[in-house]
Order: C-alpha cells, then sequence, then structure tokens
C-alpha cells in the first residue's frame, strides 16, 4: 500500500513538472513580428516618396537649374559663414530665380493635345503636313508653353500661346520626308518652362505615328519582260511526258503513260508510239538586292539600287507575275562567317514591297551579293531571270561569279547603279548588264531592250 501510494505521488509530481514547464510566448512574439512590419511599411514608403522626389527633381530641374541650385545650396551658405559678400549675392540671386521660376509650373494639366498626320505614307522628296490643336480645357486662363513633337532622332518645337479658358489653337506641323525610311512621329509633350529655363516641367501624350516613306520607283513598261526567254505559258526547249504543247512522238518506253500512246502512229509502224511534250511554265522573277556596305560608293548609289528594285518588284506584282526580292539579313561579326541568312520581302502588294524597302539598310555586317544569290537560287523555285541589283564597286569578274550562282537555264541580268557612268547595256559571257546613272535611265533601257 505504500508503494502504491508513493507511485501515485511520483506521478503527480511528473504531471505536475511537465505543466510548470510550459511558456507560451505568443503575445510577446506577435508584438515583435507587428513591430518589424511596421518597420517594413515605413521604409518602403520612404524609399518610394525619395525615388519619387528624386525622379521629379531630375526630370525638373533643367542643366542651368542645377547651376542656380548650386548657388542657392553651397554659395549662399558658405558666403554667410565666411562673410563673403560676392557669394552671398550670388545665393541670393538664384534663391530669387528660383522663385520666380515656380509659378511658371503650375497649371499645364488642363490642356488637350491632338496631332494628326493625313497619310501614313509618302514618296521620298516630299514631306507630309500634319494638324496640331491645343485645346484649354479649364475655366481659368493658361499660360503660354511648348509643344515638342519628335520626328525621328530630331524635335520639332511648336509655341503656344496665351490661351482663354475653352480657346484653341491649331498649327500646322510639316514632317519632312526628303530620305527614305520609317519615321516615328511622336508622341506629343507639352513642356511648361520659364523665360530663363531653370525649371521646366513635361506631360507626355501617348500617341506615336509611323511614317513610312518609300523609295521614288519609276514606271516600267510591261514589255519590258522581253528579258524573260519563257514568258508565262510559252514552251521552253526541255522536254516531258506530259504536258500541254506537243513536240513529237516517239517509241514507248518501259513506265510511259497509257494515255499518251498515239494510236495512228502505232498502227502505221506496228510499234507502241506515245507523244513527247515541251515543258511549259510560269516564268519567276527573282530581285536580288545588295545591301552590302563595301558593295557601294555613296550613299546616292543605294538609294538608286533601292529605287531601282522597287520600279521592278512594283512593275511584277502589277502584272501578276511570280516575283521573289531577296536581301541578306545582318549577321553579327561573330558568326559571320559560318551563318548565311536572306530576307525575302512582302510582295503580297505594292503597298507592303514598298513598306518593307522603306526599312531597307545598308549595313557592312551583311553577306556579299555572291553568297546571297546562292541562297536565293535555293529558296526560290523555278526562277526565270534573275535581277541583281548593286553598285558601281562591283567588278566584271564578281558579276559572273554571281550568274554562276543560279542553275543554267536562269537567264541573269545585273543592275549597276554608278551615278557616274553614262547609261549603257552590255553582255558579259551571257550575263546582261544594265548601267544606270540615274533612274530615269532603267526605264529607258528596259524600253529600249524590250523593243
Amino acid at each position: 500500500m505504500k508503494a502504491d501510494t508513493r507511485s501515485r505521488l511520483t506521478r503527480a509530481q511528473v504531471e505536475t513538472s511537465t505543466v510548470s514547464h510550459t511558456r507560451y510566448t505568443e503575445a510577446a512574439s506577435g508584438s515583435l513580428v507587428s513591430v518589424v512590419v511596421w518597420w517594413v511599411r515605413v521604409w518602403r514608403a520612404v524609399r518610394r516618396s525619395v525615388a519619387a522626389a528624386t525622379r521629379w527633381v531630375r526630370e525638373t530641374v533643367t542643366p542651368a537649374g542645377w547651376v542656380v541650385v548650386f548657388a542657392v545650396a553651397v554659395l549662399l551658405p558658405v558666403g554667410l559663414y565666411f562673410g563673403w559678400v560676392e557669394l552671398v549675392i550670388a545665393g541670393a540671386i538664384g534663391a530669387l530665380l528660383l522663385l520666380i521660376a515656380l509659378p511658371f509650373l503650375a497649371g499645364g494639366r488642363s490642356y488637350s493635345i491632338d496631332f494628326s498626320l493625313p497619310v501614313d505614307r509618302v514618296v521620298a522628296g516630299g514631306e507630309v503636313v500634319g494638324t496640331l490643336r491645343v485645346t484649354n480645357t479649364s475655366h481659368r486662363l493658361e499660360l503660354p508653353g511648348r509643344v515638342d513633337v519628335p520626328i525621328g532622332r530630331g524635335l520639332l518645337e511648336v509655341h503656344v500661346p496665351l490661351l482663354r479658358a475653352g480657346h484653341v489653337h491649331d498649327e500646322r506641323v510639316a514632317v519632312p520626308a526628303y530620305r527614305r525610311g520609317v519615321l516615328d512621329v511622336g508622341p506629343v509633350t507639352w513642356v511648361r518652362t520659364d523665360p530663363i529655363g531653370v525649371l521646366k516641367r513635361e506631360v507626355a501624350w501617348a500617341g506615336i505615328h509611323r511614317l513610312f516613306i518609300h523609295p521614288v520607283t519609276v514606271s516600267i513598261p510591261s514589255t519590258s519582260a522581253g528579258f524573260v526567254r519563257d514568258l508565262e505559258g510559252s514552251a521552253t526547249s526541255d522536254l516531258v511526258d506530259s504536258d500541254i504543247s506537243f513536240h513529237a512522238i516517239r517509241e514507248y518506253a518501259h513506265g510511259d503513260s497509257r494515255r499518251n500512246i498515239h494510236w495512228k502512229s502505232t498502227a502505221k509502224t506496228g510499234t507502241l508510239m506515245v507523244r513527247q511534250f515541251e515543258e511549259t511554265r510560269r516564268s519567276r522573277l527573282a530581285i536580288v538586292l545588295s545591301v552590302n556596305e563595301h558593295e557601294y560608293a555613296s550613299d546616292d548609289e543605294f538609294e538608286m539600287a533601292v529605287s531601282a528594285a522597287g520600279s521592278l518588284g512594283v512593275r511584277a506584282i502589277r502584272d501578276g507575275r511570280d516575283v521573289a526580292v531577296v536581301a541578306s539579313e545582318e549577321i553579327p561579326e561573330l558568326v559571320r562567317g559560318r551563318v548565311r541568312s536572306v530576307r525575302s520581302l512582302s510582295v503580297l502588294s505594292t503597298r507592303s514591297l514598298l513598306d518593307e524597302l522603306s526599312g531597307v539598310e545598308r549595313s557592312e555586317n551583311t553577306m556579299p551579293t555572291e553568297d546571297v544569290s546562292m541562297l536565293a537560287s535555293q529558296v526560290v523555285p523555278d526562277i526565270s531571270i534573275a535581277f541583281i541589283v548593286c553598285g558601281s564597286t562591283m567588278t566584271p569578274a564578281r558579276l559572273q561569279s554571281i550568274a554562276l550562282k543560279f542553275p543554267i537555264n536562269v537567264q541573269t541580268v545585273a543592275v549597276l547603279c554608278d551615278p557616274n557612268s553614262a547609261p549603257s547595256y552590255r553582255e558579259l559571257a551571257g550575263t546582261g548588264v544594265l548601267t544606270i546613272g540615274v533612274l530615269d535611265d532603267f526605264r529607258s533601257l528596259l524600253a529600249r531592250r524590250a523593243g
């Protein structure tokens, strides 16, 4: 009995000691977590505020304004500490300039700006006149300001006068399109600044107008297809077993189709005779445009080459011909010798082709025309005639090498753009060479050759 009593006391002591050693620290840890979270939130808010203030200062203070800020923040305290009157005056003038500039930043968001272009495509050498409309949508007077219109890499500044409530100011904006290319016009930015240019405030309106400046092209007569030996639907010298154009009758050979058996000739000769045909096929034009910088002596030559390629492509599309316009892709210098790539321009319509040609630029990181021609002969099937458009630095030896990149039944014509040469046409080992000094020479030479 004493043993049982001692056993129960031992269990009670164990249970009592187990319960007495339990600790609950949820309240303390919850308070610590709350303090840490609060400090993190405060730190993030302060960091966002500092970043916003830094961004505002960087966007608002001009280079001249930083000189004024330096005078106020550095020269004025140094002058007061050492008693230098000159520095004090400089700092005081800077503070005065800042006070004068601050009111000019007020407002500026009460304007409604609308900028529009009448067309999105134009031929090189002209200009597009857009309309800029600034409306004061507030109920108060708005101070004069400036509207910046980015045009490609340039910037056009339009000054807006003092506007009363609800008044509208229209300005005609001329966008020059003197050179072929693709211009991004916009986004329009409203700029409010003081007369001295210490501080400024900008408000940008979203919206970018893309302007395609097409190359100049000339109208080539459709009879220029006289270069093509196998006009669409005409027979070639290749003999096939089944086609439209009948050629001759020969003896039956194993594998010939029985429907081509000529029974009258078979009855006369006593031997199976079958019909033989001349192959007819569609004429497909391939235009290889050189974009290698070393194959042109000047920018004028390259622009003439793009215009010549565009003229050929537009004429072929309008005539309903199969045409492919091929140029080299830009290849990084590290892999230039190991990677070859060509770019096929869109020929779905004349507009799409001219849009593509608007963005073509010459570069030194492109393949030579020999490699482009070789790839073009592989990726463009059934080529009948290939026009190679290049610059004046192309030698006769290279032109012959380019002609060998195409199959033997493909006629090659090189269009050599050289403003310093007289227009001419000559044969070079079976390759026609057209030399043009101006774009109009291209039209006359093709018309003369077709005639």
